[in-house]
């Protein structure tokens, strides 16, 4: 997910998604025309040309042709619903996965299921945070396309400047905080936390709920069920940090901890693997190590995106479901996830050559890739899940920047969590 604050409008649009009204077309003869919104850019896009031209080529009853559908995937959703309101959706979209509980909704959206469920498709092969994110009340509203996790990039520099040992498999949230402290000084954070109040700020904190064996929600998704003792331990734990440590850099905006890490202003963040591409280029020299966690669990948090077909009648829904399953097996998984820097979206990619080069060429991307293992659970497929999160992110921040003891801002948050799922039934 390159942009887990995405999506916080997803709730009033998808209100518009269920209403809209598009035509569907579904010519009866010659080649079938697949209109693929990839909202990528540049090298991806080059890829995505590459890989529908070659799909074309060797079937002639189907031509795919890729379109960059929105310039920001932020605005994908956005961008669909104005088509779909005028009857010209694409076939195939790219959709952050916290759209998914939403556009589950939508009777325009193909279910996938069949398709994922065929012999050959190998459903199982993808981890179980993608396929958990995919499927909602059955229905499989997409297939993955992109995956990734949160680890800790650490600066090895910083570490040996402050003569500390590298992070180890089995360290803790107090190693952390320890590590962090002795990391502070002369200009330097020892690590970062984004306090926007959005999705960014909130999916970082989710892990250390469930590694303490605790949970989003209440088992009947009624209620909200962060607000115990063990989460509230975790925020003062980074509350402390912030306003007794001043280890933490407070990023209010989420888009500076990164470059100051690669500038080498700050010692450990916590980051998906997409984060690594720019770090090489900076000549960082760094290790990756998976979250700190508690009493043994490292559990972390993965934020799959998904390829979503639109159904423009049975003939171009069905070549598009098609085109998929050829999109994501290991060979164009290979070229699509690892040739672009990302995690392969299935195991069996890990066995091909090209994962052995991706592991050379990006150092630490093996851990990544392991740490999928750690994604035991998928944020709650809630169509209010944006307006949710947003009362935790707050609560996050306040703690965070202003003090508010972490057990006040929890109660606060948990009060209007409800709220927001009451309104939502």
């Amino acid at each position: 997910m390159k942009g887990p604050t995405a999506g916080m409008a997803a709730l009033a649009l998808a209100a518009g998604l269920l209403t809209a009204c598009g035509s569907s077309s579904d010519d009866a003869s010659g080649p079938v025309e697949i209109t693929w919104w990839h909202g990528q850019t540049e090298l991806q896009a080059k890829v995505i040309e590459e890989l529908a031209a070659e799909y074309s080529k060797a079937h002639p009853d189907v031509k795919i042709t890729p379109a960059v559908g929105s310039t920001n995937v932020d605005d994908m959703l956005q961008k669909v619903q104005a088509v779909l309101a005028g009857g010209k959706a694409p076939d195939i979209a790219y959709m952050y996965g916290t759209w998914m509980p939403n556009l589950a909704r939508n009777p325009k959206v193909y279910d996938l299921a069949a398709t994922v469920k065929a012999p050959g498709f190998g459903w199982d092969d993808f981890w179980p945070s993608e396929r958990a994110v995919s499927e909602v009340n059955g229905k499989v509203v997409g297939v993955p396309a992109l995956v990734d996790n949160l680890a800790v990039i650490y600066n090895k520099k910083l570490f040996d400047a402050a003569g500390l040992p590298y992070p180890s498999k089995d360290w803790t949230w107090d190693d952390f905080r320890a590590a962090a402290k002795k990391l502070t000084g002369g200009g330097v954070y020892g690590t970062a936390y984004p306090v926007t109040g959005l999705e960014d700020t909130v999916w970082r904190f989710w892990p250390m709920i469930w590694q303490q064996g605790g949970s989003i929600l209440t088992p009947d998704g009624k209620k909200s069920a962060f607000n115990t003792p063990q989460a509230a331990q975790a925020l003062d734990l980074w509350t402390a940090m912030a306003q007794q440590d001043k280890s933490v850099y407070l990023d209010q905006n989420g888009e500076k901890f990164v470059p100051l890490f690669q500038s080498g202003k700050i010692g450990m963040i916590a980051a998906a693997p997409y984060a690594l591409l720019d770090i090489i280029d900076h000549k960082i020299s760094y290790g990756v190590q998976v979250l700190p966690g508690y009493n043994g669990n490292h559990e972390t948090v993965a934020g799959p995106d998904n390829w979503v077909v639109f159904d423009n009648g049975s003939r171009r829904a069905k070549a598009a479901a098609e085109f998929l399953t050829w999109l994501t097996r290991p060979e164009q998984d290979a070229r699509w996830s690892l040739g672009l820097g990302n995690l392969p979206l299935r195991k069996a990619t890990t066995a091909l050559p090209a994962y052995q080069k991706f592991v050379k060429d990006f150092p630490g991307i093996d851990v990544f890739t392991a740490n999928l293992e750690n994604a035991k659970q998928a944020r709650p497929p809630l169509p209010a899940y944006p307006e949710f999160s947003e009362k935790v992110g707050n609560a996050i921040a306040q703690s965070l920047v202003g003090g508010t003891p972490a057990q006040q801002s929890l109660t606060k948050a948990a009060t209007e969590a409800d709220a927001v799922l009451g309104r939502s039934r």
